[in-house]
């Protein structure tokens, strides 16, 4: 039985499926761990993002650091500015906003909001190219926000407390629609220097941004106060559920290719569903379930038509939920 599973996990880690699991569960679970931080200590969102990238900040460095012998085009002044808006948007704001709203809701919801970020970066592309999207896509959509619904509807039930779902429910969409703009951003950028490099560089500009942020707003003070249990979801977060799950993906991307990298990285809504449930309590019910099965339905049916994906929505696949 031990050298059947030792065969098992050797193959699957040359063929790169283990690393996709990896990445999957690394990211689902950075709520998680953002929970568990809020539980520990009175910490606010601005202090806690600022401990998770200034942990992550070397980390990012690093991963610029191992795709150097790569090759990859050289940065001009041009792609410098594209890269710091690109973390501003996509792990400086949305992180923000994310942060924000597991304030308010579950993880579990969280990560069924931020789930439906594809959707977003078809409709940010067709507002662009002013073509609509085809009637597969309509539907699919449709299922995704048919089961968003269901599982709003479930945490309302559950909290009683309408006015905070709602606003936590926001702040998360909101951190949907600027990751969404990052990956629009992406698609040029990604062709010419690599995922990884560009996760790494962008990273590296976020963290800069949020500790700015932090040290012109927040309250630095109060860092010497928070127990060790903070520092220590902080930086779990930043190792497991935001730089180490970006290299995995990336060494899934090479093994597997994008396509079968990303179908993995569909169970990670799932893997915080239940681990919320084991690590911090949260109901799972049967309508919370089927609302999540809606949207995945509905996100697997808008990813399976290619030729309706421009480049920036299917890089969507070679990224995964990086930094977020």
């Amino acid at each position: 039985m031990t050298r059947t599973m030792s065969l098992h996990l050797t193959r699957w880690l040359h063929d790169g499926r283990l690393y996709a699991v990896l990445a999957a569960a690394g990211f689902s679970m950075k709520a998680v761990f953002v929970k568990l931080a809020y539980a520990a200590a009175p910490v606010d969102a601005v202090t806690l993002l600022a401990m998770r990238m200034g942990f992550a900040l070397p980390l990012f460095l690093w991963l610029i650091l191992r795709t150097r012998g790569e090759g990859g085009a050289r940065l001009s002044g041009g792609d410098v500015t594209r890269v710091w808006m690109l973390g501003c948007a996509g792990y400086y704001l949305s992180s923000l906003f994310d942060f924000y709203g597991l304030t308010y809701i579950t993880a579990g919801l969280e990560r069924m909001i931020l789930y439906l970020y594809p959707t977003l970066v078809l409709l940010l592309q067709a507002w662009v190219m002013r073509q609509p999207p085809g009637r597969q896509a309509w539907q699919s959509m449709s299922i995704c926000y048919a089961g968003l619904a269901i599982a709003f509807a479930h945490d309302l039930h559950q909290s009683g407390q309408g006015v905070d779902v709602a606003t936590g429910a926001a702040w998360v969409f909101a951190s949907a629609v600027t990751y969404a703009m990052y990956y629009h951003g992406t698609g040029n950028m990604v062709s010419r220097i690599g995922s990884t490099r560009l996760a790494g560089l962008a990273g590296s500009a976020s963290a800069v941004l949020v500790l700015a942020h932090f040290l012109l707003f927040g309250q630095p003070h109060t860092l010497a106060t928070l127990p060790p249990a903070v520092w220590a979801h902080a930086l779990m977060m930043a190792v497991f559920s935001t730089v180490l799950p970006v290299w995995w993906l990336s060494l899934a991307i090479q093994r597997l290719g994008a396509g079968q990298a990303a179908a993995i990285g569909t169970m990670g809504p799932v893997l915080t569903v239940f681990a919320a449930w084991l690590l911090l309590g949260e109901s799972m019910s049967l309508l919370q379930l089927a609302g999540l099965a809606l949207v995945m339905f509905g996100i697997t049916r808008l990813k399976a038509k290619p030729s309706a994906q421009t480049p920036a929505a299917s890089s969507a696949g070679q990224h995964g939920t990086v930094s977020r």
